[in-house]
């Protein structure tokens, strides 16, 4: 791989622009190009229950589900996906169908016969998936990659000679022993994992495809993909294949939002992306309406007329291809501390302060920290050079924003002031630079999920890029649901911990187990313990490699089945289903992680 000094994944980090690539056809629907970013979400129905997921496909592409996938776990399976597709075609639909493929090569060449697309992860398509560590010889590398690309080719041709699309898509933890080994669980062996199967595809005549890069943690998923684009570039410019975005195991609610606003939301920012799935541990339509808003959101900023270009750029103060949280002083601040690795603190307007102050102390884990009218914070426009200097110039070390009512997006103009600012002067974010009306009354449902994925998108693409000493967010006017919006964006980032953080995949045709309704019993039960990573994981193939961040894992083993993990390791097997739950509350005492949890006042 190429040193990331080299590596070039934008134009312009202070304009938009959008990566030019070419056209993948999946069906009738074009991905990339001119083509809109389309939006797609996946069956939780049984594949063999052909009624249901036929009812299911047409729910979704009524509410504008424009690419449906559904799993295929076997060969056997994957035939059932015949009697889908002509039940679909049948009620008039043509919303095209992606057969997702783990593990089964058999089982791919069975359902490429009946979809316009198969996606498969070459981390265990016919690649070895053990967790086995080794090291491996240049010769037995080389006889894994030759038995990968026999396995593989065959599908290649058989996409080719029926008009077929495909997605290499990797995904974090779930790559193979010899990548794992040899590059490590890291974005880097994620793109040489995906770049292997690109180049057979490419040997074979084949381009008729596009590539994924998804992580739990936006961080990681993030910088996957800037490094595969930046590769890509460095590639040459035939290696323009379109690329899906996602951030796998989201989660629900509003932390399911959230982090796939920042995952996704910041690469949209910066041009990347021409498909996008929101992954949420609900019903699949509700997915949609999240993905059409978050394209909305993003695509309202980068048109308006505040998308100014920079003259005179300045190189950006951070590595984009690596986090590290930026160098400041720390002040203390109405008795708050902020800058050089303190806790990053919510802050809040005097309106919103005051319109909370009956109540403050019974607001938990969502208080407002400081009044931004108090903090003496320095706003500027990060384009004045004078007052940038005036600033750098002050013996004291100054909390730095940028003005309300500058003409710059968010994200370029805080890109800017810290590409300027001498690194001792702590910044403060903010989501907006203009201030939501004083109305207190809570906005509707629409303009919140708006003001959310808004938020979430700024403050959060800055934050992953270690840009941000404090925040604030000012778009939302309800002053309760600007302050958790505010701490859910954090933790999401994963720069502030306050409570127990899930990683929990989204329903499928895999699925051994309600999720929706585990995921809440798990909640219930483990809810308080802050710090706590636990991923509740639907089967096998979202397990042990997919929630490799996690501390504890609730995994499907078998149909009613649970299986306990503690990282990356199965420890408990066979839990009957009703007993799962208490098992993984003992699990966790044993690992002297629990503490009960606080008595209501």
């Amino acid at each position: 791989m190429t040193s990331t000094q080299a590596l070039r994944y934008c134009p312009d980090l202070y304009h938009y622009q959008r990566r030019e690539t070419r056209v993948c056809m999946v069906g009738n629907v074009g991905i990339g190009g001119n083509n809109p970013i389309r939006v797609q979400s996946m069956l939780t129905s049984d594949t063999r229950d052909t009624d249901s997921c036929v009812k299911e496909a047409l729910e979704l592409a009524g509410v504008g589900c424009e690419i449906v996938r559904v799993t295929a776990q076997t060969r056997v399976i994957a035939e059932n996906l015949q009697n889908i597709r002509d039940g679909i075609r049948a009620a008039g639909c043509d919303v095209p169908l992606v057969a997702d493929i783990h593990f089964k090569p058999d089982a791919a060449m069975e359902a490429v016969k009946w979809v316009e697309k198969v996606r498969v992860n070459p981390g265990n398509y016919a690649d070895k998936k053990k967790f086995a560590v080794k090291e491996y010889t240049d010769e037995e590398y080389a006889e894994e990659v030759a038995y990968m690309e026999a396995q593989f080719v065959p599908l290649v041709d058989e996409c080719k000679r029926l008009g077929r699309a495909m997605r290499i898509g990797t995904n974090h933890g779930s790559l193979s022993d010899r990548i794992m080994n040899r590059h490590g669980d890291t974005p880097h062996g994620m793109v040489e994992s995906a770049l292997e199967f690109a180049r057979i595809a490419r040997a074979n005549d084949f381009h008729n495809f596009l590539f994924s890069m998804k992580a739990s943690n936006p961080k990681v998923m993030i910088e996957a993909y800037r490094l595969l684009v930046s590769h890509l570039n460095a590639l040459g410019s035939d290696w323009n294949y379109p690329i899906h975005l996602g951030v796998t195991e989201a989660g629900d609610g509003e932390d399911g939002r959230i982090k796939s606003a920042i995952g996704i939301g910041s690469l949209l920012a910066d041009g990347i992306g021409d498909t996008i799935r929101v992954s949420l541990t609900e019903d699949a339509i509700h997915e949609i309406p999240v993905a059409r808003a978050l394209v909305a959101s993003v695509q309202s900023q980068v048109s308006s007329d505040k998308d100014v270009l920079v003259k005179d750029a300045p190189p950006i103060s951070y590595d984009p291809f690596s986090y590290s949280r930026r160098a400041t002083n720390r002040l203390l601040i109405a008795g708050v501390e902020v800058g050089q690795g303190a806790t990053v603190p919510v802050y809040t307007s005097r309106a919103k302060w005051n319109a909370l102050a009956h109540k403050i102390d019974k607001l938990g884990d969502y208080k407002p920290e400081v009044v931004i009218e108090d903090a003496g914070v320095v706003s500027l426009d990060p384009r004045d050079d004078a007052a940038i200097q005036t600033v750098n110039t002050s013996v004291e070390a100054k909390l730095v924003t940028v003005i309300d009512g500058c003409p710059l997006l968010p994200i370029h103009a805080y890109r800017l002031l810290a590409a300027k600012l001498d690194s001792r002067h702590p910044i403060l974010l903010k989501d907006t630079f203009t201030v939501a009306s004083n109305n207190i009354d809570s906005s509707s449902e629409s303009d919140f999920l708006a003001n959310l994925l808004r938020g979430a998108t700024n403050i959060g693409s800055l934050l992953c890029d270690g840009i941000g000493d404090a925040v604030i967010v000012q778009g939302e006017s309800a002053p309760g649901q600007s302050l958790r919006v505010s701490y859910n964006i954090l933790q999401a980032a994963g720069v502030r911990i306050f409570k127990t953080d899930y990683v929990a995949c989204p329903s499928c045709g895999r699925t051994l187990f309600n999720l929706q309704n585990t995921t809440q019993k798990i909640r219930e039960a483990t809810g308080h313990l802050k710090g706590v990573r636990i991923a509740v994981m639907g089967c096998i193939v979202n397990g042990p490699g997919e929630m490799a961040d996690a501390d504890f894992g609730y995994v499907g083993g078998a149909p009613n089945k649970i299986n306990l993990y503690v990282g990356k390791t199965a420890v408990k097997f066979n839990i009957p289903e009703e007993e799962a739950v208490q098992r993984l509350v003992d699990l966790i005492k044993e690992h002297n992680r629990w503490f009960d949890a606080p008595i209501a006042a």
